[in-house]
């Protein structure tokens, strides 16, 4: 099975330039469609001319991402997608059909979902959270709407107070459900939430608890102190500094007005403040807080 010269194309089970993900690859030579881009194994792709800049040079390298185009060659464009390769995202439906949905990734080619993919119907104009996938017979990336096949919280790669990458899922009784790391799923509490969150949000948390059945609660901020000039009581400070050392917010204002003004809970507002205030770095007034020294000096 060898590469054809012809086409530029290599047969699957020898490829070696891996699709979905963004690599770095040499530039080997210049074309009329393009520039011709190459690795270690030999294998070559084309970065067609509406992607090539004046600075890319024969021998230099390139950061592409790599896919097959509608012609299905394996092809490279300096974009970058939505999605990549075993990552989740939310994606629009640009079409719908009997075979697949074909969902908006900010590439040319549209990404299908292919119907035995779908959990449910999806229908166009609609936003979905989705899997990217490597189709191993076909060589081709496809998106999964079933997201319980690509989870799993059987072997748990993360640990408490570690901060992770969130993506909302899902909007229940008890809270949002979040993706992990783009492996597990996880729980935000409701009575937790501060601030507005909707699907397909990629945010960062921590992961507050591990249960031994495999459930994980995280938090939007980190817990515990590190001293009284933690990250929290930091916030804090920095606020003050930018207002002047002065801000009109008090125990007594709303868990809403609180997230809106440092991005903390009500109850990390009230310990962060507490500490300050005892270190004699702020002053309680009827009105705010105020900063009376700067702990940097």
């Amino acid at each position: 099975m060898q590469k054809s010269q012809d086409n530029y194309l290599v047969k699957y089970s020898y490829a070696m330039i891996e699709q979905g993900k963004k690599c770095k690859l040499k530039i080997v030579k210049r074309s009329t469609f393009g520039l011709f881009l190459g690795d270690e194994s030999g294998e070559e792709v084309l970065l067609p001319n509406k992607y090539c800049r004046d600075e890319m040079k024969p021998e230099g390298e390139v950061e592409v991402f790599i896919y097959r185009d509608s012609e299905g060659r394996k092809v490279a464009t300096t974009l970058t997608p939505k999605i990549a390769l075993h990552e989740f995202a939310q994606l629009k439906v640009n079409a719908a059909s009997a075979v697949g949905a074909f969902m908006d990734w900010g590439l040319e080619k549209d990404l299908m979902v292919p119907f035995r993919e779908q959990k449910q119907n999806l229908e166009e104009g609609r936003w979905y959270i989705v899997y990217m996938d490597l189709d191993q017979k076909t060589d081709r990336l496809y998106a999964s709407n079933r997201i319980e096949r690509y989870i799993q919280n059987d072997i748990i790669t993360v640990k408490e107070g570690e901060e992770v990458s969130m993506l909302v899922w899902q909007k229940t009784d008890l809270g949002y459900t979040v993706i992990i790391n783009n492996i597990h799923k996880g729980l935000i509490y409701e009575n937790e939430i501060f601030t507005s969150l909707r699907i397909g949000d990629l945010i960062p948390g921590f992961i507050k608890k591990i249960r031994e059945d495999g459930k994980i609660d995280l938090a939007l901020q980190a817990a515990g102190y590190r001293n009284t000039k933690d990250a929290n009581s930091e916030t804090v400070l920095t606020k003050l500094k930018e207002n002047g050392g002065f801000l009109s917010v008090t125990d007594k204002s709303t868990p809403e007005e609180i997230y809106s003004a440092f991005g903390i809970s009500k109850k990390a507002f009230k310990r962060s403040v507490g500490a300050l205030y005892k270190q004699k770095i702020i002053t309680l007034e009827s009105g705010g807080i105020r900063l009376l020294t700067d702990p940097a000096e």
